[in-house]
Protein backbone atom coordinates (compact mmCIF):
# COMPACT_ATOMS: atom_id res chain seq x y z
CA UNK A 1 0.00 0.00 0.00
CA UNK A 2 1.02 3.52 -0.74
CA UNK A 3 2.75 5.15 2.21
CA UNK A 4 0.57 7.73 3.92
CA UNK A 5 3.59 9.70 5.17
CA UNK A 6 5.04 10.77 1.81
CA UNK A 7 3.70 10.10 -1.67
CA UNK A 8 2.97 11.57 -5.08
CA UNK A 9 -0.51 12.64 -6.18
CA UNK A 10 -1.81 13.52 -9.60
CA UNK A 11 -1.90 14.52 -12.22
CA UNK A 12 -4.75 16.90 -11.45
CA UNK A 13 -7.12 18.08 -14.22
CA UNK A 14 -4.46 20.64 -15.25
CA UNK A 15 -1.68 18.05 -15.53
CA UNK A 16 0.12 19.02 -12.31
CA UNK A 17 1.65 16.48 -9.96
CA UNK A 18 2.18 17.01 -6.25
CA UNK A 19 4.56 15.72 -3.63
CA UNK A 20 2.47 15.13 -0.51
CA UNK A 21 3.62 15.01 3.10
CA UNK A 22 1.52 13.83 6.02
CA UNK A 23 1.50 16.56 8.68
CA UNK A 24 -0.78 15.29 11.47
CA UNK A 25 -3.85 13.34 12.48
CA UNK A 26 -6.05 14.36 15.37
CA UNK A 27 -9.57 14.20 16.69
CA UNK A 28 -11.30 17.38 15.60
CA UNK A 29 -13.40 17.71 18.75
CA UNK A 30 -10.33 19.22 20.34
CA UNK A 31 -9.71 21.58 17.39
CA UNK A 32 -13.03 22.73 16.01
CA UNK A 33 -15.75 20.96 17.96
CA UNK A 34 -16.45 18.51 15.12
CA UNK A 35 -16.91 14.78 15.54
CA UNK A 36 -14.30 13.85 12.94
CA UNK A 37 -10.79 12.54 12.68
CA UNK A 38 -8.85 15.19 10.76
CA UNK A 39 -5.81 14.26 8.68
CA UNK A 40 -3.69 17.12 7.37
CA UNK A 41 -1.39 16.99 4.36
CA UNK A 42 0.99 19.48 2.76
CA UNK A 43 1.02 19.44 -1.05
CA UNK A 44 3.89 20.87 -3.07
CA UNK A 45 3.44 21.20 -6.81
CA UNK A 46 6.14 20.81 -9.44
CA UNK A 47 6.85 24.58 -9.36
CA UNK A 48 7.27 24.67 -5.57
CA UNK A 49 3.81 26.04 -4.81
CA UNK A 50 2.49 24.81 -1.46
CA UNK A 51 -1.02 24.18 -0.23
CA UNK A 52 -2.56 22.32 2.68
CA UNK A 53 -5.55 19.99 2.74
CA UNK A 54 -7.26 18.58 5.77
CA UNK A 55 -9.38 15.50 5.15
CA UNK A 56 -12.14 15.13 7.76
CA UNK A 57 -13.33 11.57 8.41
CA UNK A 58 -16.68 11.41 10.26
CA UNK A 59 -16.11 9.53 13.51
CA UNK A 60 -19.51 7.79 13.53
CA UNK A 61 -18.90 6.46 10.01
CA UNK A 62 -15.45 5.23 11.00
CA UNK A 63 -16.93 3.37 13.99
CA UNK A 64 -19.61 1.80 11.77
CA UNK A 65 -17.00 0.68 9.22
CA UNK A 66 -14.77 -0.68 11.94
CA UNK A 67 -17.63 -2.80 13.28
CA UNK A 68 -18.75 -3.93 9.80
CA UNK A 69 -15.28 -4.92 8.66
CA UNK A 70 -13.85 -6.15 11.93
CA UNK A 71 -10.95 -3.74 11.34
CA UNK A 72 -9.57 -1.91 14.35
CA UNK A 73 -9.96 1.83 14.03
CA UNK A 74 -6.41 3.08 14.43
CA UNK A 75 -4.33 6.00 13.19
CA UNK A 76 -2.72 4.22 10.21
CA UNK A 77 -6.11 3.03 8.91
CA UNK A 78 -7.58 6.53 9.22
CA UNK A 79 -4.54 8.08 7.51
CA UNK A 80 -4.74 5.58 4.65
CA UNK A 81 -8.45 6.29 4.18
CA UNK A 82 -7.65 10.00 4.06
CA UNK A 83 -4.92 9.40 1.45
CA UNK A 84 -7.42 7.71 -0.84
CA UNK A 85 -9.78 10.68 -0.60
CA UNK A 86 -6.97 13.18 -1.09
CA UNK A 87 -5.91 11.31 -4.25
CA UNK A 88 -9.54 11.52 -5.44
CA UNK A 89 -9.64 15.27 -4.74
CA UNK A 90 -6.39 15.89 -6.63
CA UNK A 91 -7.17 13.66 -9.62
CA UNK A 92 -10.75 14.87 -10.14
CA UNK A 93 -10.45 18.49 -8.97
CA UNK A 94 -13.54 17.89 -6.82
CA UNK A 95 -13.44 20.13 -3.71
CA UNK A 96 -9.94 21.25 -4.75
CA UNK A 97 -10.74 24.83 -3.72
CA UNK A 98 -11.37 23.74 -0.13
CA UNK A 99 -8.76 23.51 2.60
CA UNK A 100 -11.04 21.27 4.70
CA UNK A 101 -12.77 18.40 2.91
CA UNK A 102 -15.24 16.09 4.69
CA UNK A 103 -15.52 12.56 3.31
CA UNK A 104 -19.01 11.20 2.71
CA UNK A 105 -19.89 7.90 4.46
CA UNK A 106 -20.40 6.09 1.13
CA UNK A 107 -16.94 7.17 -0.02
CA UNK A 108 -15.40 6.02 3.27
CA UNK A 109 -17.01 2.63 2.82
CA UNK A 110 -15.62 2.35 -0.72
CA UNK A 111 -12.13 3.35 0.47
CA UNK A 112 -12.27 0.82 3.33
CA UNK A 113 -13.08 -1.88 0.76
CA UNK A 114 -10.14 -0.79 -1.40
CA UNK A 115 -7.79 -0.94 1.58
CA UNK A 116 -9.06 -4.37 2.61
CA UNK A 117 -8.51 -5.71 -0.92
CA UNK A 118 -5.03 -4.16 -1.10
CA UNK A 119 -4.08 -5.61 2.29
CA UNK A 120 -5.39 -9.02 1.26
CA UNK A 121 -3.42 -8.93 -2.02
CA UNK A 122 -0.27 -7.93 -0.16
CA UNK A 123 -0.73 -10.76 2.34
CA UNK A 124 -1.22 -13.33 -0.43
CA UNK A 125 1.84 -12.02 -2.29
CA UNK A 126 4.08 -12.78 0.69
Amino acid sequence: MLSFREFEAGPDPFGRKFQVLFKWLQTAISMRGADTVDVKFILTDENGGRSEKTIALPHASLLDLSRETGRTMDDPWCARLAVLHLLHVVETGEDSEKDLVTVLPADLKRYAGELARADESETHAR
